[in-house]
Parts: structure tokens; C-alpha cells; sequence
């Protein structure tokens, strides 16, 4: 059982006496009998897949051959960290084929089929796509994970991005497991109320940031796997641009689709290059028999990754916003992947996609209702206006009467009222249940402070005793109503 990025199992082969071609064209028919799928061939090996089964997740089985002897690998095509057996079962059951088959051909029949073989290469044209899944082998060790080197720059600078920002929270004493909602709104979460409160920058920020130390290692495992296939077949500016790109278009998603949903992760941003990538598999960018191996693999994940959010405190609007809007990105960036050597091409692409999106974001952004805003900046008014019905209480004793009586009516009652007015039109907003029985409690509230001053006011006006049991009922049902608000 292997284990790793992208698990591998790899055996050394004599040639058995075999020339180099007539290895190569023995192989190819144990390739056929064992119902791999032939990628490409070349003169000194070839690359083939294996069938998408319970048994098997389509691993990349890459032969080469040279004077002295035969390399032999099967990886997996897949993010799975362990295979289970299978690429070791690949190796063997291709040795196992050979041991059976080379004895069964003549020289004349292995002459037949390398000439048969040579006029196929001669004549066949060569995509320069065809194997994107080698590209995992610039992973030499676990420090080349985080860093940068040729066709493999962005991805370990994300990847180094995310950390730091884990490791400044954490150092700050959030929790590495389970951070506390105040804590990711303080780093920059995406949260309705203050996003949309002018604070737009979260809506990037929060691609940055992780819900504890397992949601971090999950997403960076994803980011490697994706930007191992993906960046050097975009180059690192366009992989930069797509991957800011979704993980904006993912926080605008999860923002107009949650009220008071704290967002934060990369994960949107991460299923954008997935959809980026898918987009690129529907072309003919990449190898026909690669593109079906790597297509069933990212679709398998993706799938998977998008039933798996239905549960509770994941957000998929994100996952889908983002993977919508890598397929989008992956599609416009066709024309420039398949023209390199066009600048204008490429840089206008790019160019178009930043207008495109922010502006898109824009709209949207500004379109989103903020009720809970609304609501929050409600309340804060309804503070003000309790305050200031309240100073009645702080009233000199010696205060002369008509004043005193302005003061409980034109202040007191008055603000008790204009409260009662802001709840009633605050519960217009669409807002949560729990928010609607709040205002209802605290109309209560206020017609019972209303209640309490009308006595007052005749008590003073009148200066009779009669309303003094009247006056303590009331204060009493505010003082119940106060505890029950703690």
C-alpha cells in the first residue's frame, strides 16, 4: 500500500534479451490484454491508464526504456493520499502478463508489429498536453511543497500564504482546532453584516483564512493536488488570476446566499481551479485517453466534496459559486492556453476576466439586502432613544413640577413611543425568527415603560398616593422583563 502525493509503486525490468523495440511493442500488447488505455507512445516507452472500477481509480501506468533495462511506475490519477494496493497490483499484474506473453511471438511477428509500430510515430502528431499528471514529479520532498520553482511558482506561495495566516491567528491565542465566530470576524471572515457594511475587503480575506488546523490541512492538500496539474498548464500569472478570481466570485456566492453564515476558507477558491481545470478536460488541450483518467478522478472529488457540504456548517454556496465560476474562467481562457506565443491574447484575457468579475461583484454586492445591518444598526438607535427616556430617573428631586411633568411626557413617553415605532418597522425586514420575538418582547417592553410613566405623570400631577401600587406593579413587570433578557 502506497502513501503520498499521488501514491506510486515502481519496479526496475531487464529486457529479458529483448531489443529496446521489440520490449516496447511486447508491452503494448500486454497493455492491450490487461485493458489499459494507450495515452501516447514514443520510441522508448508509453503511457497508458487503467480502467475506472471498484478496483481501480484510472492510475497512470508510464514505461520507459532504455539499453539497460525498463522502469516501470502506476500512480494514481487521483487526490486520494493512500492506494490501497492497486498501483502495486498494476506492476505486478503487468509482469505477470509478460512473464506469459513474451515467449509467444516469433522475430517475424516482432518485426511485423515495430515496423507497424515506426510508421505510427512517424506519422502521428504529438500534443504537448498530452501528459500534464508528470508535472507531480517536481514533488522531490516535503520542502518542495512550499517552495517555488519553474512551472510551479503560485501554488507553494498559497500554500505559504494560508500557513502564515494560521499561524499569526493562532499565535494571537485563537484556537488551532476550533476558532470562536468573533475570532475569524476579527481576521477578516466573511460575514453578511460588516461585509456589506463597507468592508468588501473580506470578501478576499476570507479566502485566507481556516476554521482550525484540519480544515487548513484538508484545503492545502486540495490546493497542491490541483495546482500540480493545473499551473503549468496555465502558467502562473493566469493560475494567480483564476484562483483570485473564484475565491471572490465563491465569498460573493456564499454572501448573497447566507444572512449571518460566517465564511472562511479557501476551499471556494480551491473548487474554482478544480472547475477551471474541468473546463480545460473538455477540451483538447489535454490527451484524449489522460483527459478520460483525470475527468472521471476531479469529478469523482468534486462530486463527492459537493454532497459531502450538504451537511451542516459547510458552506457550498461557496464550493459552487467558485466551481461555476472556474468553469467560466477555464473556458475564456481557451483561446490564450491554445495560442501561447500571443501576448495580446493573454493579457486581454486576463484584463477582461478582472472587469468582468469585479464589476459582476460589484453589482451584486451592492444589491445585497443587509437587513441584519439594518436590524444591528436599529437597535443601536433604539439604545439611544431608551437612554434618553431613562435619564427621567436622574432628575433633581427639587426639579419644579411643570418641568418635571414636561420632562415624563414630551421625554420619557415620547421616546417610549418612537421606540415602539423603529421595532414595528424593523420587523418589516426579512429577518430570522428568533429576531421577529425579540421585537415583539421588547414592544412589550416599551409599552410597559409607557405604562409606568402615564402613572408617574398623574402621580406627580396629582400628587396622590392612589398610584403608587400601580407604579411599583409596572416596575416590577419591567424588572421580571429585564432578567429575562440576561
Amino acid at each position: 500500500m502506497a502513501f503520498g502525493i499521488s501514491p506510486k509503486h515502481i519496479r526496475n525490468l531487464p529486457l529479458d534479451n529483448f531489443t529496446q523495440e521489440e520490449f516496447l511493442v511486447i508491452s503494448l500488447e500486454v497493455a492491450k490484454k490487461l485493458d489499459w488505455k494507450i495515452g501516447s507512445t514514443g520510441e522508448d516507452g508509453f503511457l497508458a491508464y487503467t480502467a475506472f472500477s471498484l478496483a481501480s481509480w484510472s492510475e497512470e501506468i508510464e514505461l520507459k526504456i532504455t539499453q539497460n533495462g525498463a522502469r516501470l511506475k502506476s500512480k494514481t490519477t487521483g487526490n486520494q493520499l493512500v492506494d490501497w494496493g492497486k498501483n502495486k497490483r498494476n506492476i505486478e499484474s503487468f509482469v505477470s502478463s509478460f512473464n506469459e506473453m513474451k515467449n509467444s511471438f516469433t522475430q517475424e511477428q516482432l518485426a511485423e508489429k515495430i515496423a507497424v509500430l515506426q510508421s505510427i510515430l512517424t506519422s502521428q502528431e504529438q500534443n504537448v498536453f498530452r501528459n500534464p499528471v508528470t508535472t507531480k514529479g517536481k514533488i522531490t520532498g516535503v520542502l518542495a511543497v512550499f517552495k517555488p520553482a519553474k512551472g510551479f511558482i503560485i501554488t507553494p506561495v498559497l500554500i505559504d500564504l494560508n500557513i502564515v495566516v494560521f499561524i499569526l491567528m493562532i499565535s494571537t491565542g485563537v484556537s488551532i482546532f476550533m476558532p470562536e465566530n468573533e475570532s475569524l470576524i476579527n481576521w477578516g471572515a466573511n460575514f453578511r453584516p460588516v461585509t456589506l457594511d463597507g468592508q468588501w475587503w473580506r470578501l478576499i480575506t476570507c479566502c485566507f483564512l481556516h476554521i482550525g488546523i484540519f480544515h487548513l490541512l484538508m484545503n492545502m492538500y486540495a490546493l497542491l493536488y490541483i495546482g500540480l496539474l493545473l499551473e503549468p498548464l496555465l502558467g502562473w500569472l493566469k493560475f494567480a488570476t483564476a484562483y483570485i478570481l473564484a475565491g471572490i466570485i465563491s465569498s460573493v456566492t456564499s454572501l448573497y446566499w447566507h444572512e449571518l453564515t460566517i465564511s472562511a476558507g479557501a476551499s471556494g477558491a480551491i473548487f474554482g481551479m478544480y472547475g477551471v481545470f474541468l473546463a480545460m478536460l473538455s477540451t483538447n488541450l489535454v490527451e484524449k485517453t489522460a483527459r478520460k483518467a483525470l475527468l472521471t478522478s476531479i469529478v469523482v472529488f468534486v462530486g463527492y466534496n459537493l454532497l459531502n457540504g450538504m451537511k451542516g456548517g459547510i458552506d457550498n454556496a461557496a464550493h459552487i459559486g467558485g466551481l461555476t465560476g472556474g468553469l467560466i474562467i477555464g473556458f475564456l481562457y481557451y483561446p490564450a492556453i491554445k495560442k501561447p506565443g500571443v501576448p495580446q491574447i493573454k493579457y486581454g484575457t486576463i484584463a477582461m476576466l478582472i472587469v468582468l468579475v469585479c464589476s459582476t461583484s460589484f453589482v451584486i454586492y451592492e444589491k445585497i439586502p443587509n437587513n441584519f445591518g439594518k436590524y444591528e444598526e436599529s437597535m443601536k438607535h433604539f439604545s439611544s432613544m431608551e437612554s434618553m427616556a431613562l435619564e427621567f430617573y436622574k432628575l433633581p428631586e427639587e426639579m419644579p413640577k411643570e418641568e418635571l411633568l414636561y420632562e415624563i411626557k414630551n421625554r420619557g413617553i415620547y421616546y417610549w413611543k418612537e421606540n415602539i415605532k423603529l421595532l414595528r418597522e424593523t420587523d418589516k425586514l426579512n429577518l430570522p425568527s428568533q429576531l421577529h420575538e425579540r421585537n415583539r418582547k421588547l414592544i412589550h417592553y416599551c409599552e410597559l415603560r409607557i405604562k409606568s410613566y402615564k402613572f408617574i405623570y398623574k402621580f406627580v400631577n396629582e400628587n396622590s398616593h392612589w398610584y403608587h401600587d400601580s407604579i411599583l406593579f409596572y416596575n416590577k413587570e419591567i424588572e421580571t422583563f429585564l432578567d429575562s433578557l440576561k
